[in-house]
């Protein structure tokens, strides 16, 4: 066991759990640490308000794919020399350490729990009459279209502060999301904001006076980085003023040669998307391998942000919005890439889980 390189993996997200994946064998000695006991296929918590039977598959517990490892589930505290310190007391040593805590979380902590979540927004909306979503990115884009695809008769508003929906993508692609939307029935709002701020309903007024009633709505607006328990550690100095930290080409932490960040935690000057944190993993994973059997003439392996945006947007069950570098249009191929499975078959797999 001494011999064995102490992995430690701080958050179960999309790129985290890929490289606690990687490492769960007994070749080494793995810790991954998160404040819930399950990961969530992040692309399908929508489908799952519209269809809460659908997250019995899009939610999987750490132990049911942690084999080998140690699953702790806790925060992170602090880091201090090649010590991990948790929430709840514990001092964890490590060898490599990987930062994927990406942004801030609140909600349930339970697999249990998030499937009787959902089940009380389904009730939410199966209940109103009015729905009002704030926010035009693609969470905002992809909840209205699971809305307007399985409740038809439902009057959804969609409020955006930007000048167009999906402003990451295109300008195509953004036109293209607004007229399936309006084709729908769907009411779009831009350049117009709602405070969140103690938000009761059912009675809304934008920043610019308009008045929305809603039986049920949804915030979907972005949220924080999740570097904050970095303040006062070690890698304090590491974390940039858009609190993300700062990492090199080889996905190391600026200044430490054991210690990575991935996903949207990293500066990785790179739309932050979940396939994405998914190649930034294996670029870890691959480093870390490489250190342990050379660890003083490794060659290591870069990672290369992607420059042109990539992306599919569901839109429903059947369809969806796709933009390549060769151009941008909204069909049926993107829906069976994406809207059909909304990616939960391909992560179990990855994971060693049945599809």
């Amino acid at each position: 066991m001494a011999d064995k390189k102490r992995i430690v993996v701080v958050g179960g997200g999309v790129a985290g759990t890929s490289v606690a994946r990687s490492f769960d064998t007994d070749s080494y000695k793995l810790t991954l640490i998160d404040p819930k006991d399950f990961f969530e296929v992040p692309y399908a918590r929508l489908r799952c308000i519209v269809e809460p039977k659908f997250a019995e598959r899009s939610i999987m517990k750490h132990s049911e794919y942690l084999k080998k490892g140690t699953f702790l589930e806790t925060s992170a505290k602090s880091v201090s020399g090649q010590e991990l310190v948790t929430e709840s007391g514990e001092r964890v040593p490590f060898d490599f350490l990987i930062i994927g805590t990406g942004t801030t979380f609140s909600g349930p902590t339970t697999k249990d729990e998030l499937l009787k979540f959902y089940q009380a927004e389904n009730a939410r909306l199966q209940a109103a009459e009015t729905v009002l979503i704030i926010g035009g990115g693609p969470v905002g884009v992809e909840l209205a279209g699971e809305i307007a695809t399985d409740f038809p008769n439902k009057k959804v508003t969609l409020v955006h502060g930007g000048e167009r929906l999906v402003e990451f993508l295109g300008p195509k692609a953004s036109t293209k999301a607004l007229k399936w939307l309006q084709s729908k029935k769907v009411t779009v709002v831009l350049n117009d904001r709602i405070d969140t701020e103690g938000l009761a309903g059912p009675e809304f007024v934008t920043k610019k006076g308009q008045a929305i009633k809603a039986d049920a709505h949804f915030v979907c607006v972005g949220k924080l980085v999740g570097s904050s328990w970095l303040k006062g550690s070690d890698l304090e100095s590491a974390v940039d003023s858009n609190g993300r930290v700062m990492v090199d080409r080889n996905m190391r932490v600026q200044g430490h040669s054991n210690i990575f960040a991935v996903g949207d935690v990293s500066n990785t000057k790179e739309i932050k998307q979940g396939y994405l944190a998914t190649k930034q993993a294996a670029v870890v994973t691959e480093n870390i391998k490489k250190s342990v059997k050379d660890p003083f003439t490794a060659k290591l392996t870069e990672y290369n942000p992607a420059t042109a945006p990539f992306a599919i947007v569901s839109l429903g069950r059947n369809l969806g919005l796709m933009q390549m570098p060769l151009g941008t249009f909204v069909g049926r191929l993107p829906g069976m890439l994406k809207s059909k499975d909304l990616f939960v078959g391909s992560s179990r797999k990855a994971l060693g889980l049945s599809a």
